[in-house]
C-alpha cells in the first residue's frame, strides 16, 4: 500500500524487516520445542538463541543468486549462528515458517484493526447518543419518506460495524493459524506434537489437516471480512456525502482553518476524505476476488498464490486500517446542521404524515384503498401546487365525518412519530445476555 494511506502502527508490521523477524520467531520457537524433546543439543540452542539474525541487504544479495528467499533468509541466518545453525529449520519446509510467521502477522495486525473498529465504534455510539433526537428527514430512493432522527441514522450504521467486527473476530481466528507438518503435511520428519507445542508457544492455531500449506479459504476469509468492513465504512461514506450536498445541506466535513477546496473556486468546502474512503473500499473489494482465487491451486500446492498475498494481505489490512482511523476522525469531528434538519422536515408541507393520515382513517372503518385515495388526492395536490397538506385535509368534509380536527392535527405529530426512538437505542445498545 502506498505511504499516503498507511499508518506507521500497522505499516511496521508488513515490512521486509518484519517479514524476516517473523520468521525467525517461528524458526528460534521450532528449535526450543525440539531442543525440549532432545533432537536439538543443548549447547548448539544456546548458540542459536544468542547468535541468530539476519540482514534484509545481505539476505537480498543472496536472493539473486540462489533465486529463493526461504533459502537465502537462512543461508544468511547461518552466517550469523556459524555450524550450529545445521539445527535451525530442522525438518521443516519453506511454507512451514512462511505460513506460520504469517499467522503471526495476521494476529499482530488484527489487534490493530479491532481498535481502530472499536473507535469507530466509539464515535457513531457517541455521535448517536448526541443526537438520538435531532429530528431529520427520512428518504427512501432519495425522495423524503417518513421523519427519522440523526441519531437513530447513526445507530444503524454503529450496528453493522459491530457485526464487522464479530465477523473481524472470527475471520482472524480461522486465519491465525500454522503448520508445521513438512513438504506434504504428512509430518514425514517431525511428529504432530511438535506443531502443536510450537503454535501454542506462538500463541496461534494449528492446521489439524494440511497439505504443504495453510488451506486459502481461510485467508480469503479474512480479506472477505475486510472488504464488508471497507463496505460498511463506504456505506457511511456515502450517506455524508449525500447529506454534505448543497442542497441538502445538513451535515458537512469538518473544514479546517487555512483549508482550501479548490484551485479554482474559493468557496468550495469537498467532502472529499469521505469521497476518499469510497474509493478506497474499491481497491478491498477487488482484493477479496484476489483472495478467492487462491484457493484453487495444484495438488498440494503450487505457488501462485503467493504473488497474489504479497500485494493483497498487506495491502488490504493497511488499507481498512487507514480507512477506520479516518472515519472515526470525520464521525468526531462531523459538523451536524441540525436547524437545518428542521428546516427540511418544516419544508415537507406536511406531507411526511400522509402514512400516519391513512391509517387513522382505515381505523375508522373504511376501506383502506379508499383511505388512501382520500389521502393521495391531497398529498399530490400539496405536492404540485403548493401550501400544507393539514390544510386542505381538515377542509376537506369526507375526511371530516370520519375523524374531527384534534384527531386529524395528532396525525401530523413529529413527537407522535418519533416516540420509539428510545426504545430502540436501548434495544440496539443492550449488552449481550442483557433480556431487559
Amino acid at each position: 500500500m502506498i505511504e499516503r494511506y498507511t499508518r506507521p502502527e500497522m505499516g511496521d508490521l508488513w515490512t521486509e524487516d518484519a517479514r524476516y523477524r517473523y520468521w525467525l520467531q517461528v524458526e528460534l520457537a521450532v528449535s526450543e520445542v525440539l531442543c525440549e524433546r532432545g533432537v536439538v543439543p543443548a549447547e548448539a540452542m544456546a548458540e542459536i538463541r544468542e547468535r541468530a539474525d539476519f540482514d534484509a541487504t545481505r539476505i537480498a544479495e543472496i536472493e539473486r543468486e540462489v533465486r529463493h528467499d526461504v533459502i537465502a533468509f537462512l543461508t544468511n541466518v547461518a552466517e550469523y549462528v556459524g555450524p550450529s545453525a545445521r539445527y535451525v529449520h530442522y525438518g521443516m519446509t519453506s511454507s512451514d515458517v512462511l505460513d506460520t510467521a504469517l499467522a503471526l502477522q495476521i494476529r499482530e495486525s488484527g489487534q490493530v484493526l479491532l481498535a481502530g473498529l472499536d473507535r469507530v465504534l466509539a464515535a457513531f455510539r457517541a455521535r448517536a447518543l448526541e443526537h438520538r433526537h435531532t429530528p431529520m428527514m427520512g428518504r427512501t430512493h432519495g425522495i423524503h419518506a417518513e421523519p427519522t432522527t440523526f441519531g437513530l441514522k447513526l445507530l444503524v450504521m454503529h450496528g453493522a460495524f459491530a457485526r464487522g467486527r464479530e465477523r473481524l473476530v472470527r475471520a482472524l481466528d480461522e486465519a491465525s493459524v500454522g503448520k508445521i507438518s513438512g513438504a506434504v503435511g504428512t509430518f514425514a520428519h517431525l511428529d504432530p506434537e511438535v506443531e502443536e507445542a510450537v503454535c501454542a508457544r506462538l500463541g496461534i492455531g494449528f492446521e489439524p489437516a494440511a497439505t504443504q500449506i495453510v488451506q486459502r479459504d481461510r485467508h480469503a476469509a479474512l480479506v472477505q471480512a475486510l472488504a464488508l468492513v471497507a463496505s460498511t465504512v463506504d456505506q457511511a461514506a456515502v450517506e455524508f456525502r449525500h447529506l454534505a450536498r448543497t442542497e441538502v445541506r445538513e451535515v458537512e466535513e469538518e473544514f479546517g482553518v487555512g483549508q482550501k477546496g479548490s484551485s479554482a473556486m474559493p468557496h468550495k468546502r469537498n467532502p472529499w476524505r469521505f469521497e476518499n474512503l469510497s474509493g478506497i473500499a474499491r481497491v478491498v473489494r477487488g482484493y477479496a476476488s484476489s483472495a478467492l482465487e487462491n484457493l484453487a491451486l495444484w495438488h498440494e500446492r503450487d505457488i501462485s498464490n503467493s504473488s497474489v498475498e504479497r500485494i493483497v494481505l498487506p495491502d488490504a489490512v493497511i488499507a481498512v486500517d487507514f480507512m477506520l482511523h479516518r472515519l472515526a476522525g470525520l464521525v468526531e469531528s462531523l459538523v451536524v446542521h441540525a436547524d437545518r434538519m428542521r428546516e427540511t422536515l418544516d419544508g415537507a408541507r406536511g406531507l411526511i404524515f400522509s402514512g400516519t393520515l391513512l391509517l387513522k382513517l382505515a381505523e375508522r372503518g373504511i376501506a383502506r384503498e379508499e383511505a388512501y385515495r382520500l389521502v393521495q388526492g391531497h398529498a399530490m395536490q400539496t405536492w404540485e401546487q403548493g401550501g400544507q397538506l393539514l390544510e386542505r385535509v381538515i377542509a376537506d368534509p369526507e375526511i371530516g365525518r370520519l375523524l374531527d380536527k384534534s384527531e386529524i392535527e395528532a396525525a401530523f405529530d413529529l413527537e407522535r412519530t418519533l416516540r420509539i426512538v428510545d426504545a430502540i437505542f436501548e434495544r440496539a445498545l443492550r449488552e449481550p445476555g442483557d433480556t431487559r
